[in-house]
């Protein structure tokens, strides 16, 4: 069975945001001061994530039966 375009795109884009979020963090590690990872990264990162959920389907209002 074939899985729609969309679908795809929508694990691709999850994918790709995944590895900018790692590499962001992995960024604040390397650069000065090196071992802290600023706010704003993790900030970043968190924003990646919920970017990720909203495009896989996952919303706030779940409920749990």
């Amino acid at each position: 069975m074939q899985e729609p375009k969309s679908q795809r795109l929508q694990f691709i884009s999850s994918v790709l945001s995944i590895c900018v979020g790692c590499g962001l963090l992995v960024a604040g590690f390397i650069v000065a001061p090196t071992g802290q990872i600023h706010n704003s990264v993790l900030i970043a990162f968190g924003e990646i994530l919920t970017f990720i959920g909203t495009v896989t389907g996952i919303d706030y209002k779940h409920r749990f039966k």
